[in-house]
């Protein structure tokens, strides 16, 4: 498998995660100014965004959602 076909396929892995990231955000149960803010970070820092989303996003919501 040549070089760019991984780097083709980790693309489109990294975009999918994004646009699945930004659905649960969209759909979460959180106030507008911290959908908007993780949706500015998922948008413009892709990445890196998705990483902190992962990380500090939705642990804190399915915590409150586990206690109702």
């Amino acid at each position: 498998m040549q070089l760019e076909y991984i780097w083709i396929i980790l693309a489109v892995i990294v975009l999918l995660a994004e646009l699945w990231a930004i659905n649960v955000v969209l759909r979460s149960t959180g106030g507008w100014e911290t959908k908007g803010l993780w949706l500015i970070i998922l948008i413009f820092v892709p990445l890196l965004g998705l990483i902190a989303w992962a990380m500090f996003g939705p642990k804190r919501e399915m915590a409150d959602h586990r206690k109702s």
